[in-house]
């Protein structure tokens, strides 16, 4: 793989690239701390976020409860998360903004045009989330191999749903 001056991939800053994928807008942020009573207290009690549904996985050390801020396709989820073993990785509590969620309209694509382009994912490629939505995460710093990645934060490309997709779509139209 080629790269510029700046260590990055040949064609990463393209002006207009042309992409099989578009991004459709924030699908979520997820917040981490050691116990999500105390986030719930704030984020739920105070802000008014309705809770929709929990998420505990011990592949991903996390109890997560699931908030929404919003409705319908513009409807942005709010993760609170607290890790079910504070020793274990992924320690989801360790970077308070745990990571934020993008809606992508192609996501199978989009990781494969971002691959070829140097772009460096987490381990585990393409899976289900919480939510049930198909996902994968930008890691949040790049390698040799693949130089580019969050720059310290942590991106997860989301799936959207065919109702998100038009929805958003018909808004980036206007």
């Amino acid at each position: 793989m080629q790269h510029d001056p700046e260590g990055l991939p040949a064609g990463a800053r393209d002006a207009t690239p042309t992409r099989p994928f578009r991004i459709m807008g924030i699908q979520q942020v997820a917040v981490g701390g050691p116990d999500k009573a105390r986030l719930a207290a704030l984020w739920v009690d105070i802000l008014g976020l309705v809770p929709r549904g929990r998420f505990v996985s011990e592949r991903e050390n996390v109890d997560e409860d699931i908030c929404a801020l919003g409705h319908g396709a513009h409807a942005v989820e709010v993760d609170l998360m607290q890790p079910l073993d504070p020793d274990r990785k992924p320690a989801v509590h360790a970077t308070p903004l745990n990571h934020v969620g993008l809606w992508v309209d192609d996501l199978p694509a989009a990781v494969a045009w971002m691959t070829a382009r140097g772009v460096r994912f987490a381990p585990g490629g393409i899976r289900k989330g919480a939510a049930g939505h198909d996902i994968c995460f930008i890691h949040p710093r790049g390698n040799d191999e693949f130089p580019l990645g969050g720059e310290g934060v942590l991106i997860e490309l989301v799936q959207a749903p065919p109702d998100v997709v038009a929805a958003l779509g018909a808004d980036a139209a206007r």
